[in-house]
């Protein structure tokens, strides 16, 4: 099934060049990122852009297609229409979603923003056990569904290689429950690429850890005046 997609607007008539693509998370609502003024924080801050937001629901994580679909459905046209720079930004659901895209496609995006991203139950405390992503060791193939274990053998992969391709940027929530396994990731990449934030897994938490990213010029240094 095609997903489908919504403009956000954009932050100036030569916004065209450069795209910031929001994934919602799995309890909220498809326009949440514009009612919540994502994309006009980003506008006052001086990210020169297009914001869209994809309906990317959770059918799409449960079938495994969410990258796939993402890719045809929403960054290729984006491209084919002279889009040069995409950046994705995800919460919850949608900062796994950032972060697989960014697995599978890691040339066709500039960076990814994972806020408070939901990734997994059972790998992590493996990871945990271990020590640490640095000491992790993908173990073998576990029968039904086993993409936690394929997603951290990716991580502990990326981080080894330098995080670079393409980077990735995490948020967290001090009292977020997902905060421990986010943590795990996050002692894995280069200094600089978290924030954290006092608070839970809501809105009001994102909101700050989006002004934080935002304060750091992160999409400014590619998508600015």
């Amino acid at each position: 099934m095609p997903m489908a997609a919504r403009a956000l607007g954009s932050s100036s008539a030569e916004s065209g060049r450069c795209l910031v693509l929001f994934l919602p998370g799995r309890r909220d609502s498809f326009g949440d990122y514009e009612r919540r003024g994502f994309p006009e924080m980003a506008s006052r801050a001086g990210v020169v852009a297009e914001y869209v937001e994809a309906d990317a629901h959770f059918g799409y994580y449960q079938a495994r297609t969410i990258s796939g679909r993402l890719h045809e459905d929403v960054v290729v046209p984006a491209l084919a229409r002279g889009v040069e720079r995409i950046w994705i930004v995800g919460i919850s659901m949608g900062g796994l979603g950032a972060i697989l895209y960014a697995r599978e496609h890691p040339d066709a995006i500039r960076g990814a923003i994972a806020l408070a991203p939901f990734l997994g139950e059972e790998e992590p405390k493996l990871v945990a056990s271990a020590g640490g992503l640095r000491s992790y060791t993908m173990g073998p193939p576990r029968a039904g569904d086993d993409y936690e274990r394929e997603l951290w053998g990716w991580l502990k992969r990326y981080a080894e290689q330098g995080a670079d391709r393409p980077p990735i940027w995490l948020g967290l929530g001090t009292e977020d429950e997902l905060a421990p396994a986010d943590r795990l990731l996050a002692d894995a990449l280069p200094p600089g690429r978290m924030f954290a934030e006092t608070g839970g897994h809501d809105w009001k938490t994102w909101t700050r850890l989006w002004r934080d990213v935002l304060d750091a010029g992160i999409l400014q240094r590619d998508c600015g005046r």
